[in-house]
């Protein structure tokens, strides 16, 4: 065994080298292929009764001229297709349905109608705009609806070997690498809301045609160089803004556009668009070997964990704009931490980690999912959360505190913006290309999540497969099968919140179970088949506390067990949360309800409820009450699953007693 840190990049395992099969993931899997797809599929066609309007289909068929009509919805109203239609692909490639595929295909048809004859393709300029196309790509997403579409069709074509979606935006690539540039007759520009780099790399992936790359590049490379384009397009037009009568005020922080990316090292402004960014700058990191390119994501990614992360994974803790605050500034009843926001960060912990293989990527990654990006969406998948706050008191959100205005106790049924639910959908579908990496001598264990997975290692064809009892219990086993012997490495991540793992191979364990400096195990021996690997991850209930800076946690405590962030329900623990103390030294004890949601590990402990010692009248304000700690047992159930049960408080932190 080499217990010595192994770095470099990877590859991630594709979709066609892997199938999940695991008690927890199971689950959501199914319920996005029967359930939440379907039922965004109704959404988006204005069928489910009691749900906010899409109009993002029929926006389509007007535009192809099949209906007569109006425009309805937001300037990006079409990524809402793209992103189902992406979902859809990539459950396509994990089973094929002819029903399904037949939908996709009939849409498909209905956006080749739409797009004109130079390849520009949005629903949004060409019935309600076409004299304003280009003009304002500060606040009108083109290139993120067509970055969005681009992505849907490169899956499309993966999944079914269908080129009708994939010829679609190959023609609105080239229509855009021929439009920006800084050539005579171009616009030296970039969008508002980036996701057109990651797209276009996505693209040039699967060409192979580097006009791609190149286009991405520029975009990279555009933004944030003065003077300031957004600016110089504000003059041009007018100073007018399609959200408001009044004159635009540009804030270049807030596009990422205040500095050349290579001088960005803080996170600022709206979370989504930091994240994409993040994304497509190690794309093309990774592909055109820029250090200083890489130094940058780096500097990013380390201000927004250290500094800007939730302990749920949420980022982005401002409703104005979704945005970046300042570092520490991490409230929990006002947080925004936008569900699309961490399906961002997923995405860019996964092409960090084909950059250098390192945990702290995984971390993160595993941090959003199991808990942010879940918590977004019901146990049944027919409704949503856009907004992930740590803290709800319903009474204060519903009331007339416009502060909390964004914040909602129940999840609910589609958005006029829907981009979290199809985010949801995309994700959770494509969810076994983030398990692995696999570089020239080692297979990479990012997530314990169990399945099958076909891979190529040292030229050997490998079969793996995994069984994990995550997120419950801390077992994982990788049973391998080989084609013949073969000495590679495996690289188990430990787990920041496992203090302790035992490793097994073949029922012996090894003596050496510390992490390199990358944070991964790395057992490498002469494998053959019928080779069993066990982990034993031990999984302690965590009392999670904040950097000191973070002023609203102060004094408080969160519990974490294994991947899952807790919090305490009025459902358990009846009204008033804010008044619960726990104990420094109180024993947790956990639980597992098999009627519970479904079957959740449940954590109790008993604590403290602050009561006043007599009636309190009316006054606001009395000198003379003195409240007591009167003892109480009280429940923690998982993060993801509140709000399940209707509607009432729930908090993550609560106040710790010495």
């Amino acid at each position: 065994m080499n217990n010595m840190a192994m770095s470099g990049a990877a590859k991630p395992v594709s979709l066609n080298q892997t199938h999940i099969q695991d008690s927890f993931w199971t689950y959501y899997k199914e319920l996005v292929r029967d359930v939440v797809v379907p039922y965004q599929w109704e959404a988006l066609n204005d069928a489910v009764e009691g749900a906010e309007r899409s109009g993002a289909v029929r926006n389509f068929k007007i535009a192809a001229g099949m209906e007569q009509g109006e425009f309805y919805g937001f300037v990006f109203q079409d990524t809402d297709v793209a992103k189902w239609l992406e979902a859809v692909a990539y459950l396509l490639k994990d089973k094929r349905d002819s029903e399904l595929e037949k939908q996709a295909d009939e849409m498909i048809a209905i956006i080749g109608k739409a797009q004109h004859a130079d390849g520009y393709l949005n629903t949004y300029f060409t019935v309600k705009a076409p004299e304003a196309r280009y003009t304002n790509l500060a606040e009108c997403h083109e290139l993120y609806t067509a970055g969005h579409m681009i992505e849907a069709g490169v899956a499309y074509y993966d999944a079914t070997g269908k080129c009708e979606l994939l010829d679609i935006v190959i023609r609105l690539a080239d229509h855009i690498a021929n439009i920006f540039g800084d050539e005579e007759g171009q616009i030296a520009g970039y969008d508002g809301h980036q996701e057109i780099e990651l797209a276009l790399m996505k693209l040039y992936e699967a060409t192979g045609n580097k006009k791609y790359l190149a286009s991405s590049s520029y975009f990279i490379n555009k933004r944030g160089a003065q003077p300031s384009f957004f600016e110089e397009e504000a003059d041009r037009r007018g100073r007018t803004s399609i959200w408001s009568k009044e004159d635009i005020r540009i804030n270049p922080a807030y596009f990422q556009a205040h500095l050349p990316v290579r001088e960005q090292s803080v996170a600022t402004g709206h979370a989504v668009r930091v994240v994409y960014m993040l994304a497509g700058m190690a794309d093309v990191a990774r592909e055109t070997g820029d250090d200083s390119l890489l130094a940058a994501c780096r500097a990013l990614w380390s201000n927004i964990v250290e500094k800007q992360m939730y302990v749920t994974g949420g980022i982005g803790s401002m409703a104005s704009g979704e945005a970046f605050s300042v570092d520490y500034d991490l409230p929990s009843d006002t947080a925004y931490a936008e569900t699309c926001a961490s399906i961002g960060l997923i995405f860019a912990a996964h092409r960090m980690l084909q950059l250098e293989l390192k945990s702290g990527y995984a971390e993160a990654m595993e941090r959003a999912l199991y808990n942010t990006v879940i918590s977004g969406m019901s146990r049944d998948g027919k409704r949503f959360f856009y907004v992930n706050p740590l803290e709800v008191a319903p009474g204060v959100c519903e009331g007339h505190n416009h502060n909390f205005n964004h914040v909602k106790p129940v999840r609910q049924e589609w958005f006029g913006c829907a981009c979290c639910p199809p985010n949801i959908a995309r994700l959770l579908a494509s969810l076994e290309q983030y398990v692995y990496s696999v570089n020239e001598t080692a297979v990479y264990a990012h997530l314990y999540i169990g399945g099958q997975a076909s891979l190529s290692v040292k030229g050997a064809q490998v079969e793996l497969r995994q069984v994990s009892g995550l997120p419950w219990e801390g077992n994982v086993r990788f049973e391998l099968s080989v084609e013949q012997p073969v000495t590679f490495a495996m690289a188990f991540r430990k787990p920041d919140w496992c203090p302790r793992v035992a490793i097994r191979v073949n029922g012996e364990k090894l003596e050496c179970s510390e992490p390199g400096a990358d944070g991964y195990i790395i057992v490498e021996r002469l494998w053959t088949t019928g080779d069993v690997a066990e982990l034993e991850l031990e999984m302690p209930v965590l009392r999670m506390r904040s950097h000191p800076n973070v002023r609203e946690t102060r004094g408080k405590v969160a519990l974490q067990r294994g991947p899952l962030v807790y919090c305490a329900e009025e459902a358990d623990n009846g009204s008033g949360l804010g008044g619960l103390m726990l104990p420094v030294g109180a024993k947790l004890q956990t639980f597992f309800e098999d009627s519970l949601l479904g079957g959740l590990q449940v954590i109790e402990a008993e604590a403290s409820r602050m009561r006043e010692a007599t009636r309190w009248e009316s006054e606001l304000y009395r000198a003379d009450r003195e409240p007591s700690l009167q003892p109480e047992r009280i429940r923690f159930i998982p993060y993801y699953a509140w709000a399940n049960r209707g509607k009432g408080e729930m908090a993550v932190w609560l106040k710790e007693r010495l």
